[in-house]
Formats: C-alpha cells, sequence, structure tokens
C-alpha cells in the first residue's frame, strides 16, 4: 500500500500529489480535499475510490462550467451535455448555487428572442427546443409584453401581417 508523502499547490486550483517519494498526479484541488487525501494517509482502496468519486464529479463540473461559460441552459439542455455519472450530483451543485435556474434562463432566453421580433409561438417552441417545460417556460411567456402590443410596435416600424405570422405571432389578434 503506497502513501501520500507530499501534496504541493499548482498553479489553475491543482495539486500535485506525491505517494512514497515520488511523483504520481496532478489533480484539481477541490477533489483531493473533498477526498481527504492527507500527506501521511495510505492511498488504500476505499480512499482511492473516494478520490476518483470526485474526480467524476469535477469532471462533470467542469464540462457543465464550461456550457455555461456563454450563456445560461436548461437543465435538461445541460444534463445531455454531461456524460458523467456524477451527472445528477454536478447539476444539483449548480442548482443550489444558483448559477443553474430554469426560471431565470427560459425568462432571460424569452425576453432576448421577443426583442428580436418573435412572437410568442415562436418563442415557446424555441424554448420547448432548448429543453425548457412546464412552469418555467410559462412563466416566461407570461412575464413578457403582450403580444399584440409587440406586433404593433413592429406593424409601425414598416412590418408587414406576412412577416409576423412568419415570425409566429398569431394571425388574429
Amino acid at each position: 500500500m503506497r502513501t501520500v508523502t507530499a501534496l504541493r499547490e499548482r498553479p489553475r486550483n491543482r495539486v500535485a500529489v506525491e505517494l512514497d517519494g515520488a511523483p504520481w498526479r496532478t489533480l484539481p484541488a477541490d477533489a483531493v480535499v473533498r477526498s481527504g487525501l492527507l500527506v501521511g494517509r495510505a492511498l488504500d482502496r476505499e480512499s482511492a475510490r473516494a478520490l476518483a468519486r470526485e474526480l467524476r464529479r469535477a469532471a462533470a463540473l467542469g464540462v457543465a462550467a464550461r456550457a455555461l461559460r456563454h450563456r445560461d441552459m436548461s437543465r435538461r439542455a445541460l444534463a445531455a451535455r454531461i456524460a458523467s455519472p456524477a451527472r445528477e450530483e454536478a447539476l444539483g451543485a449548480l442548482e443550489r448555487s444558483g448559477i443553474l435556474d430554469d426560471a431565470r434562463a427560459a425568462a432571460s432566453r424569452a425576453t432576448a428572442l421577443a426583442g428580436r421580433g418573435f412572437g410568442d409561438e415562436a418563442i415557446r417552441y424555441r424554448l420547448e427546443h432548448e429543453g425548457f417545460a412546464g412552469e418555467p417556460l410559462e412563466a416566461a411567456l407570461a412575464a413578457l409584453e403582450p403580444e399584440h402590443e409587440r406586433a404593433r410596435a413592429l406593424v409601425e416600424a414598416g412590418r408587414s401581417e406576412r412577416w409576423l405570422v412568419a415570425r409566429g405571432f398569431a394571425s388574429e389578434p
């Protein structure tokens, strides 16, 4: 059985681990801490499994963070990107921290689409396609300016009724 003889801090939140005086691996610092890896501790089967579990969790969180870097996503769309067995734990952690919030993301996306001249049906279709459903989707649509007012503003700006129907506005007010 091998023993941890050194933990050395490295850039970008990483830790170099030495076993029995020889370099072993460089690991994410949070995985080292959460697994309880300490200098002088034996790396037995139980601690190796705990470390592997934490590495899977860190990898899943890394994939999720990179996916959310540029824009919010629905929980369902984000889950489809994470192939790790630690997917649910990572998604739960992101939800608890407020980073992953279907209601906020759906409202933001609906507002952006309405601002680009889309009607309620087109917005509903896009949000459903992006993985939003149920209460977050309905609340996002309800929070928008009424469709007929948005349509009136677009007609005043020179858009035709045909253009509005193509953008998902109801053909009858």
